[in-house]
């Protein structure tokens, strides 16, 4: 046999011994997999980070477009009484000699210096009203905005909210853009929105982000009304100085919130950003347009969250952690007239549950006074529901006045005092009473032309616009300190409605 035959045999000896055995491989294999259900387990669903509802990514240009020239940039100008002339007394005059004397310069470092601010506003109509934050423009004398095609305009402040934070301005301006307020309500955590800010005016800018917390209470924030209403959203969207009074809007170009607040040791972002909601800022503007005044209704209480820790303290047994709890009730307050108890957990304001005071405070400050709703409170262990009708902080039903009627129910005409004529009169600060109306609450209480006001409150008063803040923010009666020209001194006590 030659040496191909041989190869040849070879060659078909080893494939059929190769098919033999993955035919008997085979079967050894079927026979133990025979009993055996195989399960197709489908890949898994990859789910974008940048991807909308309908799995297209994110598109915030939309958004962009419609905020940027509708934000503003508000530069204030105030001054700041000298610390010099601050509490001054007859003493200081003996020792340390006139404080409104000059130096060498001509200079009188007890004089008020001049200060500037600014910060971001929204249009939210095409005539020209602004809203911002209150802290923006609190005690500025003059206010300018500049929109974002870098015309300016001298601002009208129309009113103040130092319990919300937010302010309402007027440039006299027509077919300007603008945006309408949406609604916070319907804002869900995880939902993407953009900052945008007119911090330098250097036009509008905008970051982007999402809400990552909603009705949250900041705590340390502190005003001259004594009473805040804070609910904010919470948001990680960069947001630095400057940009407090700017708009917070959804993907749709919705007007969702006012920019008010960070989070910061260092004054600068720091991760964290907080907006008053639009339900929140929509209801203090339109008050403020209607009345000069936010007509404010409260529920008469003080609040705790409920956790375990409270529930224990105020020995209340529950397992499950959902509501107010009522620490106190004011005396005659609109909860305790409606029958609201101390230690009372309230669950909800009319249809809406509250799982914190902020929550609660959020609902409350939607109302005004004489607004009638229903609260939802587990008392003695059982639900009940209470039909409550809203006062005021004086614990009227009635709307309060605003500044300007507060004022005007004075029946005075006062004057601001240059530096030579409380020079005249030894004196730091006041404002002169020159002119009294025959019903009005000055003349009535026995004041008489000439008197000038220096304290009222034991708060100095420098300005007519110091008057009215002191008197907005007051209830019941008022002390009002002051000195006639000839020297004597009086003190006097006017009711404010």
């Amino acid at each position: 046999m030659n040496m191909k035959k041989i190869i040849f045999v070879a060659a078909l000896v080893s494939a059929l011994v190769g098919v033999s055995s993955a035919v008997l491989t085979s079967t050894l294999v079927n026979k133990k997999t025979e009993n055996i259900k195989y399960v197709q387990i489908p890949a898994p669903k990859v789910q974008w980070a940048n991807l909308s509802e309908t799995g297209q990514p994110v598109d915030f240009t939309y958004a962009a477009e419609q905020t940027i020239h509708a934000v503003v940039h508000v530069k204030t100008v105030y001054k700041i009484e000298s610390r010099q002339s601050q509490g001054r007394s007859l003493f200081d005059y003996f020792f340390f000699g006139d404080p409104f004397e000059r130096n060498d310069y001509g200079y009188n470092y007890n004089e008020p210096r001049e200060s500037r601010g600014s910060g971001s506003g929204v249009i939210i109509s095409p005539d020209g009203y602004i809203v911002t934050n209150n802290h923006v423009i609190e005690k500025a004398n003059e206010v300018e905005v500049s929109l974002n095609d870098k015309r300016t305009y001298t601002a009208k402040i129309i009113g103040t909210d130092p319990a919300t934070d937010v302010a309402l301005l007027k440039i006299d301006a027509t077919d300007l853009h603008y945006l309408p307020f949406g609604n916070s309500d319907d804002v869900k955590i995880g939902e993407w929105v953009l900052a945008v800010g007119n911090p330098f005016n250097l036009t509008s800018t905008v970051t982007a982000g999402i809400v990552s917390a909603k009705a949250r209470s900041l705590g340390a924030i502190s005003n001259s009304d004594k009473m805040n209403i804070q609910s904010f959203i919470q948001t990680d969207a960069a947001v630095n100085a400057g940009n407090s009074g700017g708009a917070l809007v959804n993907t749709r170009g919705e007007l969702i919130g006012i920019n008010s607040a960070i989070a910061s040791t260092t004054g600068m972002y720091a991760g964290y950003s907080f907006a008053v909601p639009s339900q929140i800022a929509k209801k203090v503007v339109d008050d403020l347009k209607e009345y000069g005044v936010v007509q404010r209704a409260i529920l008469g209480v003080q609040l705790d969250d409920l956790t375990p820790e409270t529930a224990k303290r105020y020995n209340i047994s529950t397992n499950e952690f959902k509501g107010v709890i009522i620490a106190d009730v004011m005396s005659g307050s609109s909860a305790e007239i409606a029958g609201i108890k101390k230690n009372d957990i309230i669950t909800h304001v009319n249809n809406t549950e509250v799982n914190s005071a902020s929550d609660l405070q959020e609902q409350i400050a939607r109302y005004k006074p004489n607004d009638k709703i229903k609260i939802t409170a587990i008392s003695d262990g059982k639900v009940k529901h209470f039909d409550v009708t809203l006062r005021n902080k004086n614990g009227s039903i009635n709307f309060v006045k605003s500044n300007n009627e507060l004022f005007e129910s004075l029946g005075a005409t006062l004057e601001e005092m240059n530096t030579l004529d409380l020079r005249k009169l030894s004196l730091l600060n006041g404002i002169r009473v020159t002119k009294l109306t025959k019903n009005g609450k000055f003349k009535n209480e026995g004041i008489r032309e000439g008197f000038i006001i220096e304290k009222v409150n034991k708060e100095r008063v420098n300005s007519i616009e110091k008057l009215k803040e002191i008197l907005s923010n007051a209830t019941g009666a008022v002390l009002i300190e002051g000195i006639y020209p000839n020297g004597i001194r009086e003190y006097y006590a006017i009711v404010i409605d």
